[in-house]
């Protein structure tokens, strides 16, 4: 792709691209949702399943309408039928088997030099999308940066002359830094020359889960399968790897996250997110477009009139489409410095 097509097709992705008064009006596939005076929240869909929440474990959101934001906003949400259709059928369209244990990795092709760029090419969306569909990859094990394929190659290659790359990786066993040391030590250095990246453009938190953590926390993390935490942290180590991925590598994590997707189940626990300048809980879903207002709730809606109720309705609907203009502006921005 050149650079004059692919600035073509971004402009045109982006027109496409209407953010609606009436986006959050699609029929929604929850058909009660009520929140308990035990700090919990019931939520049942229109299958008739019944999901109970502890209001404590759940992701809660300090954002307020009004107050400007220079970065992309990440909750964690599952991903919408939709969107998961989509996924599902490109995996078809590339021949990915989920019944057999054979993987059809040779039938695919990098379709870019970077990560960001390969995925992006393959499932759409945006950064945001990129972020989640990794979490998600990683955190159902699909995804593993200690598989055989990020296995570096035993060599007594050096370059001539030797390279910054090579001093910085030479003792890696992998093409990401698999130990907490490895992984700290090139943050560190990333960190000093201002080269962090796509590091500054994920959740504050897995950043300083990452730093926070010890070799010996991450292998009793892994010995009792706390994959979501798991995911997090890796997720930064893949990053801070990720410019010293090989074509083979970009393929293998593409070829990863699609396969998670064509394995997604429909029984994925729905999101909820807890607006505390709101007294809301919002359950959450992300579509192609972004975050998707699938029901709101208030703690304290039967002590309020119900105008009171669609103002805040409103507004939380205006700030999730705000959070999803600024993602999306994120988004386009680095698109074109990519295409630049």
């Amino acid at each position: 792709m050149n650079k004059l097509t692919g600035i073509l097709m971004l402009l045109l992705w982006l027109n496409s691209i209407v953010y609606s008064q009436d986006e959050f009006d699609e029929e929604s596939f929850i058909k009660q949702m009520s929140w308990g005076m035990d700090y919990k929240i019931t939520l049942q869909l229109k299958n008739d399943s019944v999901y109970v929440y502890d209001i404590k474990s759940l992701h809660h959101s300090d954002a307020s309408f009004g107050i400007a934001s220079d970065r992309f906003t990440y909750y964690p949400v599952t991903m919408s039928d939709d969107f998961i259709k989509k996924l599902k059928l490109r995996g078809v369209e590339l021949g990915i088997d989920t019944s057999t244990n054979k993987d059809t990795l040779a039938m695919l092709q990098p379709s870019d030099k970077t990560l960001w760029s390969s995925i992006h090419n393959t499932i759409g969306g945006g950064w945001i999308h990129f972020v989640n569909t990794l979490l998600y990859a990683i955190e159902k094990n699909n995804l593993n940066i200690h598989s055989a394929m990020m296995k570096r190659p035993e060599s007594k290659w050096k370059p001539k002359p030797m390279t910054e790359s090579y001093r910085r990786t030479r003792k890696w066993k992998y093409y990401v830094p698999v130990t907490m040391k490895e992984a700290k030590k090139e943050y560190k250095i990333r960190k000093e020359r201002n080269e962090l990246g796509d590091i500054k453009y994920i959740p504050e938190k897995f950043t300083e889960l990452f730093l926070n953590t010890s070799e010996a926390e991450y292998k009793r993390m892994l010995k009792r399968g706390d994959r979501r935490t798991i995911a997090r942290i890796e997720l930064v180590k893949l990053l801070l790897g990720s410019n010293y991925l090989g074509k083979t590598q970009i393929n293998f994590i593409k070829f990863q996250v699609l396969k998670s997707f064509m394995q997604y189940s429909s029984a994925t626990l729905p999101s909820v997110i807890i607006f505390d300048n709101f007294n809301a809980a919002v359950a959450l879903t992300l579509n192609e477009k972004g975050y998707h207002i699938e029901k709101i709730i208030y703690k304290d809606e039967d002590r309020v009139g119900q105008d009171d109720i669609d103002i805040r309705n409103r507004t939380i609907e205006s700030l999730i489409r705000n959070i999803n203009q600024i993602n999306q502006e994120f988004f386009r921005d680095k698109l074109m410095k990519y295409y630049n």
